[in-house]
């Protein structure tokens, strides 16, 4: 670890650190590997099952049927299951995530806990006339945590169907008991702060969401500055380091530092994500022996903030790619309405991108590429949903640094959603190999893109499309 000693000694100061074998470490590739270890997983859970994620598909039967398997075959088995309240309960009353969960409760009792966690951001007249949707642009219960007994899948994947079929994200298992448990402290303080779902016959949703009257949090719709309050005492303890962290073991030769964005929850704001992701392109720019270093970044939704895109410049690598989505591997290609603008958005931030570049002259050393495979919502179409930073030091052909999680590195990642990432520093060569290859097979199926591309007829985008931005701005980080 001595030649990463100068970025770890800084991490040191921002996060908690595990330190962990490199064999502790899966890599999963495609959706259905996703789905397929998630399943057997759960099926074979023998303490715990904790469950954090933007939703859960409401048609996603076969995965509750699995959870409700396992706990019919092991009564010590308990499941914790956190999803944001707007997303979760949108379409009620008709079949909804709420609905689809709430029956586990019905026969498993208090073996089941459902929570929905409801930003403090969203409350009073502003909730009451903004429409559904368009109010999940006001913050989401954002993690990405799939965790059972002692391993914990990290990941930017929601559980409904396209996520285990034909959308791609990333997927890092963590065979540790110490970062499972850290995870699940997390999973456990924010649902402490969320809304109940319990199961119920008289209400035509099939489930009633109300505050939890044991818990001493006041709720964040009836006095949201107080709900902050609480959350900051909760919370801070959790995040921040300790106050005397040795240094790594010398036989240890991989760490991870859990970092989190918590910033709608913390007065001040203590989040670690964000000051960490900048300690760690900052530490690339200024200390010469990680000079030149190379590095991919991605996005599903590709509108990084200006600042992180100077970080990456300040970089100077010698090498480096952007991978985004192509326009026909968003979600919502030709989509009807307003969220039909939304892939040449994308288009238009790629395009200003690669100007930037330009006028930085970075051109020959930093490249975008756009990830398509088929088109959307036709027959072997795929969308691609992966965020991440792999770092590659100078000289060296395999990264020994990779950051992994729910975050898109947008605006609202930094503002307004819950996030949950995992940074990974190794010098162990089996687990660089596998990053590298996961950093290469991303790109698969993504096409280097010039100033010239963008200029073509179908790829220019009209005066209506900046209507589209402010959507990308207020949504793009947590569709």
């Amino acid at each position: 670890m001595s030649v990463l000693g100068p970025l770890t000694s800084e991490l040191d100061r921002i996060s908690p650190r595990f330190e962990v074998s490199a064999s502790q470490i899966q890599v999963l590739k495609s959706p259905s590997d996703f789905y397929d270890a998630l399943k057997e997983k759960i099926a074979k859970a023998q303490k715990r099952i904790f469950l954090s994620t933007l939703y859960v598909g409401k048609t996603e039967k076969e995965l509750i049927s699995t959870i409700y398997n396992a706990l019919e075959r092991n009564p010590d088995l308990q499941v914790s299951i956190l999803t944001d309240a707007l997303r979760g309960t949108r379409e009620a009353p008709d079949p909804s995530c709420a609905s689809l969960l709430a029956p586990l409760i019905a026969k498993f009792g208090d073996r089941v806990e459902i929570r929905m966690f409801h930003t403090p951001n969203l409350t009073g007249l502003r909730k009451s006339v903004i429409p559904r949707r368009i109010n999940e642009g006001w913050g989401l219960q954002h993690m990405k945590l799939y965790g059972v007994d002692d391993e914990l899948i990290m990941s930017g994947a929601n559980l409904s169907m396209d996520y285990f079929t034909n959308r791609q994200d990333r997927y890092h298992v963590f065979s540790s008991k110490q970062v499972t448990d850290y995870f699940k402290k997390i999973h456990d303080a924010v649902s402490s702060v969320s809304f109940q779902i319990l199961p119920s016959d008289s209400d035509p949703s099939g489930f009633t969401m109300s505050w939890p009257t044991a818990t001493t949090c006041p709720s964040p719709l009836e006095n949201p500055k107080a709900f902050k309050t609480h959350c900051t005492k909760l919370l801070n303890p959790l995040i921040a380091p300790p106050t005397t962290q040795p240094a790594p073991s010398p036989e240890i030769d991989t760490l991870i530092y859990p970092l989190l964005q918590f910033t709608p929850l913390l007065t001040p704001d203590a989040s670690t994500e964000l000051p960490a992701l900048s300690t760690l392109l900052t530490t690339l720019a200024t200390i010469p022996r990680f000079h030149h270093s190379s590095w991919t970044f991605t996005a599903g939704y590709f509108n990084m903030t200006p600042h992180v895109q100077s970080l990456l410049f300040a970089t100077r690598p010698s090498r480096a790619t952007v991978l985004a989505a192509s326009p026909h591997a968003n979600g919502f290609y030709n989509s009807r309405g307003v969220s039909g603008l939304l892939p040449p958005a994308y288009t238009l931030l790629c395009r200003r991108f690669l100007d930037a570049l330009a006028g930085a002259g970075l051109s020959s050393s930093i490249q975008l590429k756009e990830w398509r495979r088929g088109t959307v919502n036709e027959p072997g179409g795929w969308t691609y949903h992966a965020k991440g930073l792999w770092v590659t030091l100078p000289r060296e052909t395999a990264p020994c640094v990779s950051l992994v999680g729910s975050s898109n590195y947008t605006k609202r990642s930094y503002s307004l959603d819950l996030e949950a990432n995992a940074l990974v520093v190794t010098r162990n060569e089996g687990l660089m190999r596998r990053l590298g290859e996961e950093e290469l097979w991303l790109q698969e199926y993504a096409t280097t893109m010039k100033r010239e591309d963008y200029a073509r007829v179908e790829r220019r985008v009209g005066l209506h499309v900046r209507v589209a931005m402010w959507i990308v701005t207020v949504l793009g980080g947590a569709l």
